[in-house]
């Protein structure tokens, strides 16, 4: 599978290499994009149950799993309602749901944000919240478990550090993509590359692209995110540097016009980044995992301990174990294109069949409701 990084002098453009190069892409992309569809029209779509339950759910304000949680819960609960996290309280004493669901509970929520948990509480509301930074901030979450019934987190080795903590109602439940956003669809010109990357530039994906940079040569890279200005070869890459946020729209366009996206997860003992002193690793596969594999994209990612449970290394995602690692299986995969479209597309299946926010949720109310 590894070849030899080629060094030198990169090959001259010429107006009939571009045409040609044109031609190639937009035969890659109809062949990609019709295989997804022609899977998708004949793939039945998940059957889960209907509760007859109303639930409010507190938005976070991510932006994609804000987006499939609510999608979710439409179409699996008799009502959703739906506020942010200043209004948790006076939602809940006016619209008395059977269940308050809350995304994460950091970052842009108010300082009293766990007394308007209890608040809910003494209505008689059950109230859950779902974890989606673990371990990230695991300085944090501790002081938040004790003010609500059940703790979902997406981090499986979270789990018994909460119930050591005295939480008996703590389980595990992975992410999803939101499959009204992340799905097959063709590629307009300007969201074409050979080697994409979505997330910002902290520390350890810095150094993993600049290990990485003789492999991007002469490749159409496109990294998106803040602080990618930092990079050692960042006069090499500017061209596909987008720096800041995409909307998640945006972001699938980019996915789906890629022949390789990279999955770079962030590191969970960053000393400048991450609020977790207790030194929980992290074990578990990011959102973005789902997501691209959702857009039919091939997707080449680092090893994370349960990702084998979720996609079939080699089968449905491939992965890589250091910078050397992933240059060899560039090089490899963007010159077999059918290759990388047959692992594409059963990633795409496997997470219509099984890594959608519905199956998710569904698990959700099942513990809850019974």
């Amino acid at each position: 599978m590894r070849e030899r990084i080629k060094r030198g002098r990169q090959p001259v453009k010429t107006p009939e290499k571009a045409r040609s190069r044109g031609y190639t892409r937009g035969w890659e992309q109809g062949c990609r994009y019709g295989s997804c569809q022609a899977v998708l029209n004949r793939l039945p779509a998940p059957a889960f149950g209907f509760i007859e339950k109303r639930v409010l759910f507190v938005l976070q304000g991510f932006e994609a799993i804000d987006a499939g949680i609510q999608q979710g819960l439409a179409s699996l609960t008799r009502e959703l309602i739906v506020c942010k996290p200043e209004h948790m309280l006076q939602t809940a004493a006016a619209s008395r749901p059977d269940m308050m669901l809350v995304l994460n509970g950091l970052h842009v929520f108010p300082e009293d944000h766990l007394a308007q948990a209890d608040g809910v509480r003494r209505l008689g509301i059950q109230t859950a919240i779902w974890f989606a930074d673990d371990p990230y901030f695991m300085d944090l979450t501790p002081a938040i478990v004790p003010h609500y019934d059940y703790i979902f987190t997406h981090e499986r080795n979270a789990v018994a550090y909460y119930r050591s903590l005295g939480c008996e109602r703590v389980f595990h439940l992975p992410l999803a993509a939101a499959g009204h956003i992340y799905y097959p669809q063709p590629a307009e010109p300007s969201y074409l590359s050979d080697v994409c990357f979505i997330g910002n530039a902290f520390p350890n994906r810095i150094d993993f692209i600049d290990a990485l940079a003789p492999a991007l040569a002469g490749r159409k890279v496109v990294l998106i995110g803040a602080l990618w200005d930092r990079l050692k070869h960042y006069k090499q890459l500017r061209g596909g540097i987008h720096l800041g946020w995409k909307p998640m729209d945006e972001a699938a366009k980019y996915y789906n016009g890629a022949r390789i996206v990279l999955n770079l997860h962030r590191a969970p003992l960053d000393p400048v980044y991450s609020k977790n002193k207790i030194g929980l690793p992290a074990g578990s596969i990011n959102p973005r995992t789902y997501e691209i594999a959702a857009c039919g994209a091939f997707q080449l990612t680092d090893l994370r301990g349960d990702l084998a449970e979720f996609y079939a290394p080699g089968a449905e995602i491939e992965t890589f174990q250091s910078p050397e690692d992933c240059a060899g299986k560039l090089l490899y995969y963007l010159r077999n294109e059918e290759r990388r479209r047959e692992i594409a597309v059963r990633g795409m299946m496997k997470t219509r069949a099984s890594h959608s926010f519905e199956a998710r949720l569904s698990q959700l109310l099942q513990i809850v409701f019974g």
